[in-house]
């Protein structure tokens, strides 16, 4: 597995668990546990969406780098 493969999963793994912990801080901020948890909602989401855009800058910088 080459680095640039490694790093791809890594990003997509850490966006995947953002964007869960997003939905359990939804789920707990429905349950009536504060408005704390809708503002860790919104970072989750912010920081999911960052690495999103991170992740396809990364991809077309190293176009020209194989993933083996």
């Amino acid at each position: 597995m080459s680095l640039k493969t490694f790093h791809i999963l890594f990003v997509v793994l850490s966006t995947l668990l953002s964007v869960g912990f997003g939905v359990w801080a939804v789920g707990r901020y429905m349950d009536g546990s504060g408005a704390v948890y809708l503002l860790v909602t919104g970072a989750a989401m912010v920081f999911a969406a960052a690495l999103i855009a991170y992740g396809f800058w990364f991809l077309r910088k190293l176009k020209h780098v194989s993933f083996l």
